[in-house]
């Protein structure tokens, strides 16, 4: 034992310090090494949660924010589509990591339903009534939940309306008036699940004869079919046309705050949830759950509230004031919305607004307004005023029948394939109704022509 004081007792302690100082400098190390590995695991475990919607950034942006911070071992990926081309992606990329699918059109739900495309899902407590307007909030058979509600109407500029000496529109059948010829901006219902919900809500209540030939009638007032559907608020906004079809949130879109839109719900207003549902290919249910838990949770109904968001919550205690009363006067209220029937048709339905409203916007506006001007025209002859109103059927009878729809191969009434090389029965069915629509147009121009009347008795609208 070496006595204290001494040279070697002192070289022995400080070599005991510098050893106490390397085993406390690595056990340091160690340490710093093990919290980094625990942490790489954790970022590792990270779970990712795959969203499809329609919605654009400004929607989903601050949802995201808010789920991912309160829930930061979930990182939240995004595949931005509009509804048409995200419902295509679901059932077409299978391989493709995807959790939920989130959107406004009841019928893309319905669609991915029948493909086998949702799964089975619990109804979350939000206080909301089980109908809305007459429409279920959540869907009957449980396969998506609503959790926002949305009202179809109008858009319009209030000065561009005066300058063109225009009225108000005040429900569906005013934007078939004559008046409003070439004054009506729409988008197609093959690119938008908001359109296609507004087209089968008027077949569902007028039935498929009338109801197409309401479409027809109002195909020869538009002045343009946008690409998108915020290109209609856009156009109002734009002063491109004097009236836009559209859903609330378009129109009251922050983007248009300064420039004199103005959005009106008619009596026969559409009211209807937009929804949120898990894939049945989903590979993370549980943060998929936990998402759907925070979008019908009250911080996440809140959300819906913020100015960037601009939708209606389902929670009642936050929806006060922000409903109209319900009359009994939508424009379902007999019949309510058959969301199964409009997925059923689904692809007909676009195929034939796209070919019969669209592709010929220019003959109907041309026709329809020969219509209406011989119509407040006193005609005399009686084989005249029978030729007149037969070319008012041709102009407004679909290609397909009702019962045509009815007796259709499934395949053909479903979501259509995008590529170049469709079916045999596909390309036979297109040629069928372009040769139907260009028959029944070139027979309803002809009767026109034959219809005599003066220049003079031009509409003042029309002149």
């Amino acid at each position: 034992m070496l006595p204290k004081g001494s040279r070697r007792w002192s070289w022995w302690r400080e070599v005991l310090k510098v050893r106490f100082v390397i085993l406390a400098a690595l056990r340091l190390l160690a340490l710093a090494c093990v919290t980094m590995l625990v942490s790489a695991a954790q970022a590792a475990e990270k779970q990712d949660l795959v969203v499809v919607t329609s919605y654009p950034p400004s929607f989903f942006e601050p949802f995201r924010q808010a789920f991912e911070t309160a829930n930061p071992d979930i990182r939240m990926s995004i595949v931005q589509r509009n509804t048409a081309s995200a419902t295509r992606f679901v059932m077409e990329k299978a391989d493709v990591p995807a959790d939920i699918f989130w959107a406004s059109a009841a019928d893309a739900f319905e669609l991915l339903k029948r493909s086998g495309d949702l799964r089975p899902i619990a109804p979350r407590h939000t206080g909301a009534a089980e109908k809305v307007f007459g429409y279920p909030v959540n869907d009957p058979e449980g396969y998506y939940l609503g959790f926002a509600l949305s009202g179809y109407g109008f858009v319009y500029n209030q000065s561009y309306l005066a300058q063109n000496k225009l009225p108000v529109p005040r429900d569906w059948q005013d934007l078939l008036k004559p008046v409003y010829s070439g004054q009506i901006g729409i988008t197609t219902p093959s690119r938008s699940g908001t359109t296609h919900l507004i087209v089968e809500a008027l077949l569902q209540t007028y039935g498929w004869e009338k109801g197409w030939a309401m479409l027809s009638q109002l195909g020869g007032n538009l002045s343009t079919v946008t690409a998108r559907s915020f290109g209609v608020a856009s156009g109002v906004a734009q002063r491109r046309f004097s009236i836009g079809i559209t859903i609330d949130f378009l129109a009251n879109a922050p983007d248009f705050a300064d420039a004199g839109n103005v959005f009106i719900l008619p009596p026969d207003t559409v009211f209807v949830p937009a929804s949120i549902a898990i894939l049945s290919r989903a590979r993370n249910v549980r943060a998929a759950e936990r998402f759907i838990d925070f979008v019908l949770s009250e911080d996440g109904q809140r959300v819906l509230l913020l100015p960037a968001v601009a939708r209606i919550p389902l929670n009642p205690a936050l929806n006060k004031g922000l409903l109209p009363q319900e009359s009994g006067d939508g424009l379902l209220k007999y019949s309510g919305f058959d969301a199964a029937l409009s997925a059923r048709r689904y692809g007909l339905v676009n195929l034939i607004f796209d070919d019969y409203i669209v592709r010929r916007r220019a003959t109907l506006a041309r026709l329809w307004k020969r219509v209406a001007d011989l119509e407040a025209t006193e005609i005399e002859d009686a084989q005249q005023r029978s030729m007149l109103a037969r070319a008012r059927r041709l102009l407004g009878t679909p290609p397909l029948s009702a019962s045509d729809v009815e007796n259709a191969d499934e395949s053909l009434k479903a979501e259509w394939p995008r590529s170049i090389a469709r079916s045999p029965a596909h390309t036979a069915l297109t040629q069928r109704l372009r040769a139907t629509i260009e028959r029944n147009l070139a027979t309803a121009e002809m009767l026109l022509s034959s219809v005599g009347r003066p220049a003079a008795n031009l509409q003042p609208w029309r002149q």
